[in-house]
């Protein structure tokens, strides 16, 4: 069984109870999966402590890694949404860091990626539409509605725009989720596929051994792609984040 997991790329995404738990019927164990829920935060909230603890005049490399993650999404959220976005820091920073911090993780061997199970990434994504849906009528009434009536449009057409804008922003949990759901779940099957074809080739002897030359390589080529990726879909989440509560503040087009 133990040889098996080895080779079979779906293994890595199972879910399994570490402290089994049923309450009226419903199976609500905590899991490998929650456990690296709750490692994620631990170490993205141990990490932003630590490294901004001393609050040093002349940052250190932990302290500048700290304050550019900073500047960084907070330039991104006021170059979306301006000045008034920034009350929506707090939000975005945290879902930015849990999903970076979340994709890293993941990369290690035997750890397990959160962020490749769409229901973790769905949820994600109900929270940032949740979030511009309730601001939005909180601060502009049902002037939010003008989210899905564009300028400009003549009156013949606006019942097809408005249905499109509609079908348009409903989507947008979908894509949002599937986005960083898929690209996890691909880039992990696709390493693991290939470090397999090195042990695969491996047990063949010196022939084997040299084939293995070229699925390691691709191995370690997908592995550094999957780092870049655990940045850049972190960047993608977090962005799309600021564009949707852009329109929560300004729903007029």
């Amino acid at each position: 069984m133990a040889a098996a997991d080895k080779v079979d790329p779906i293994h890595q995404f199972q879910i399994h109870p570490i402290i089994p738990l049923h309450i009226g019927g419903y199976d609500v164990s905590f899991t490998n999966s929650a456990l690296f829920m709750v490692v994620t935060i631990v170490v993205a909230s141990a990490f932003l402590y630590m490294s901004t603890a001393s609050r040093a005049l002349i940052p250190g490399r932990l302290q500048s890694v700290s304050e550019m993650a900073y500047e960084f999404v907070g330039n991104m959220l006021r170059d979306a949404a301006g000045k008034q976005g920034m009350q929506f820091f707090p939000l975005v920073f945290s879902l930015f860091m849990f999903v970076l911090v979340a994709n890293l993780i993941g990369l290690f061997p035997y750890f397990f990626t959160v962020t490749s199970h769409i229901i973790v990434t769905f949820t994600l994504a109900i929270l940032v539409i949740g979030t511009v849906v309730v601001y939005g009528f909180a601060k502009h009434g049902f002037g939010f509605l003008k989210l899905f009536v564009p300028h400009g449009v003549p009156g013949y057409l606006l019942p097809l725009v408005v249905a499109i804008e509609i079908i348009s922003f409903v989507s947008r949990p979908v894509s949002l989720s599937v986005r960083l759901f898929a690209n996890m779940l691909a880039g992990h099957i696709t390493l693991k596929v290939f470090s397999g074809f090195v042990v695969s080739l491996s047990a063949f002897g010196a022939v084997g051994i040299a084939g293995s030359v070229l699925p390691l390589a691709m191995a370690v080529a997908l592995s550094a792609l999957e780092l870049l990726v655990a940045f850049l879909q972190a960047y993608v989440f977090a962005v799309l984040t600021c564009m949707y509560l852009n329109d929560a503040l300004h729903p007029s087009h």
